[in-house]
């Protein structure tokens, strides 16, 4: 009874805490300015974001030079001036209103918009937190120019007259100086200038026909011309994006291009050897607007995943067209993001054009050489150049002299054999004179070793009088360094390859060529594998079950929230295969494709193909190091082993002689 008493008694007492505190309030209509500084919340984050929409503004006008002024990071002042079209008189106020554009009219517009803004938000959001001034010269208007203002308060604007060129220009000052809570979470002044810096950038690389001019403090800091014409169009846009990614971007990047039904992928990637600690040099465009999309993002890193270092990041400037219909750019505030109307072919088209860029480079491609021509008769030593993989007979050529190539190429084949014997001779004295103070049991293993040598590049030596074949991209071989190394000579002067990781390469692209010719062998489970799962993984595994049977996969739903697995492939039977289905599971969900089972399998193959590559240590003559060289021209990716580690390494004549001071 008492129990019952003060339960009651409890219960009146929070009612009456609650009706008199927490009383329930009326709906309210939010005043204009009020409403203005939420959106501003979601459009206006920093000074930044503010550059960025009033870019965008200038881009949609058609401008085609943009001036950018910056003063305190843009807390004190945001200039941004353009000659486009202008805005007319009459609708001057209505510009700074909120849900005014010239963008788009209707719903169907809004299906397909095909401008960077769209949303009419940005100047009135930008007006209710600072002192805002627009100034336009329409393009009808001749030479009138008419001026508006906002001060963030009622946002009450009167049209002015003004002295202005055709096009506009917005001042934007005091950024939040009524929104004290909104200005105190703002960095320092070089934290905000370099995020203002990084937004020009990105769209200077999304408009190569419009220049750009950015001064911070009244100093000039970048200033991208724009391209006049078509003739100067390629070399414009290498050069702007040299200007903003270094010239140590483009001189190891790789230039795609590829169309096909109704995609467009087409921009510079970097070689996996110039990856990056952080993602900070990776430019995505859908139809002009820069983008950061999971989606993107997972296709690029699956197409580096063969090459790419653990830990690194890819460096690319990349441009993505499609039709606007089929791409939904207003699924986030600050239009960063974009949806797909069909995800799984816009990644996929993107993995293969990718993936296809980075295994055909070549050390030529890198080098600018011509590739060696194969010859299927000739053999040097007994030693097959395809001794390493590729099972094929080049010619083979000796070491390069020291002379330049082009003047060696021009000489008689008598001379260029007489040459090499008195190379290989004087070398002979030399180094008979360095081993005089040996014992004589030394200089004479010493003399049968140069013996076998001069014998071996006079054979090789008839080769070349007998051909007139290009040299090769990675030249000839020369030395080998500790049982390491491979020490070669080509045109640039000496290259270095880690032979035990271009040899794993090989190996691994031989053994996944065989995989693709053979199939994936598959093998039933003697005791099926039951995995419980979410019923939206299990939709997901009854929808993509034809992927997963292409895979080596046999799954069976036994129930809403249960898979069995009776098959896998040979190679994964040693693997965690309920971890493994969980997440392919979750790519495909996410994704609508996985690349895990492919990653595993690629992984065991590779595991083998280290342990079944040339171990350090091992000496090689002159003609296995040659059939190497050969077979890393031919093969897919040489220029890194399976791990991501650069398998070659180029130094210069420049770079010796500087090395050594020589011609100082």
């Amino acid at each position: 009874m008492q129990s019952g008493l003060g339960n009651v008694l409890l219960s009146q007492l929070l009612n009456s805490y609650f009706s008199t505190h927490h009383s329930m309030p009326c709906i309210k209509l939010l005043s204009p300015r009020l409403a203005n500084q939420i959106a501003a919340g979601e459009v206006v984050e920093r000074p930044a974001s503010v550059v960025k929409e009033l870019l965008e503004n200038s881009l949609d006008a058609g401008a085609v030079q943009v001036d950018i002024d910056i003063e305190a990071g843009g807390r004190k002042l945001i200039r941004v001036r353009d000659n486009g079209c202008g805005i007319a008189k009459d609708e001057l106020a209505l510009a700074l209103s909120r849900h005014a554009t010239s963008k788009i009219e209707n719903l169907d517009d809004l299906e397909s918009v095909a401008t960077l803004g769209f949303r009419g938000e940005a100047l009135a959001s930008i007006g209710s937190v600072a002192r805002l001034s627009l100034a336009s010269n329409h393009v009808d208007n001749g030479n009138e120019a008419w001026c508006v203002s906002s001060e963030g308060r009622e946002m009450q604007s009167i049209v002015l007259p003004a002295a202005h060129p055709r096009g506009s220009s917005v001042e934007v000052r005091d950024l939040f100086f009524n929104t004290p809570a909104r200005r105190k979470f703002m960095r320092a002044e070089k934290t905000e200038f370099n995020h203002v810096e990084e937004v020009i950038k990105r769209q200077a690389l999304s408009r190569y026909d419009v220049g750009f001019t950015l001064r911070h403090n009244q100093r000039t800091i970048h200033t991208f011309k724009a391209t006049q014409n078509a003739s100067q169009q390629t070399d414009g846009r290498e050069r702007r994006v040299a200007q903003i990614c270094g010239p140590a971007f483009m001189e190891n990047a790789v230039y795609v291009e590829a169309q096909a039904l109704g995609l467009k992928l087409w921009g510079w990637v970097a070689l996996p050897t110039f990856s990056r600690s952080q993602s900070d040099l990776q430019y995505f465009f859908v139809n002009g607007r820069v983008i950061r999309d999971k989606l993107v993002s997972h296709a690029v890193r699956q197409a580096y995943r063969d090459v790419l270092y653990h830990g690194r990041h890819p460096a690319y400037v990349l441009y993505f067209e499609l039709d606007p219909a089929t791409v939904d750019v207003n699924v986030h505030p600050t239009k960063h993001e974009v949806r797909f109307r069909d995800g799984r072919s816009a990644h996929d088209f993107i993995f293969r054009t990718l993936h296809k860029a980075l295994a055909d480079v070549r050390p030529d491609d890198q080098l600018g050489q011509p590739t060696v021509q194969q010859s299927p008769d000739s053999m040097v030593s007994g030693v097959k150049a395809g001794e390493f993989g590729q099972q094929q007979q080049i010619r083979l050529q000796p070491p390069v002299s020291h002379s330049p190539v082009s003047h060696r190429q021009s000489l008689s084949s008598g001379q260029v054999r007489e040459q090499v014997r008195e190379q290989v001779c004087e070398q002979v004295c030399e180094q008979q004179a360095a081993y005089r103070s040996l014992h004589e049991t030394d200089l004479n293993n010493v003399m049968s070793q140069l013996s076998t040598q001069l014998q071996e590049r006079e054979e090789q030596s008839d080769k070349l009088a007998e051909s007139d074949q290009p040299i090769p991209p990675l030249g000839f071989a020369l030395a080998q360094l500790h049982g390491v190394y491979i020490l070669a000579e080509n045109q640039h002067g000496l290259v270095l390859v880690d032979m035990h990781a271009a040899h794993e390469r090989i190996t691994y692209e031989r053994m996944k060529i065989a995989r693709a010719a053979e199939g994936i062998k598959v093998q039933p489970l003697l005791v099926p594998l039951s995995v419980a799962v979410s019923e939206r993984e299990a939709n997901a595994a009854e929808q993509f079950a034809a992927q997963f049977q292409h895979l080596g996969f046999e799954l069976q739903r036994m129930s809403n929230e249960s898979l069995v697995v009776r098959q896998v492939p040979v190679l994964l039977s040693g693997a965690d295969i309920e971890k493994l289905l969980r997440d392919v599971l979750a790519d495909v969900i996410t994704h609508g494709s996985s690349d895990r089972i492919e990653a595993h399998t690629d992984e065991i193959l590779a595991t083998m193909a280290c342990h079944g590559s040339v171990r350090a240590n091992r000496l090689l003559s002159l003609a296995e190091m040659n059939a190497l060289l050969r077979d890393m021209e031919q093969t897919e990716r040489s220029g890194q082993c399976n791990h991501g580690r650069p398998t070659w390494a180029q130094l210069t004549l420049d770079e010796l002689n500087a090395l050594f001071m020589r011609g100082r």
